[in-house]
């Protein structure tokens, strides 16, 4: 969690509230050893658009035409 200590005028967390942010830690934790696992396990694209994801306007320029879609 956070490296700052706990203020104190706060009221205790239930447990059912420490429950729920034990388990989104583990999830963030999951999900960061996944990407770091699927960033070197990723395919390269053949034959694919030179630069940037076109895809992220929402829009694909193939010859100097653009379509949106």
């Amino acid at each position: 969690m956070s490296d700052q200590p706990p203020v104190p005028d706060r009221k205790p967390l239930t447990p059912a509230a420490q429950r729920a942010l034990a388990e989104a830690e583990a999830r963030r934790q999951a999900a960061a050893a996944e990407a770091g696992s699927e960033a070197t396990a990723k395919a390269k694209e053949l034959q694919g658009p030179k630069g940037p994801e076109p895809t992220r306007y929402g829009d694909w320029e193939r010859k100097g035409i653009a379509s949106d879609f």
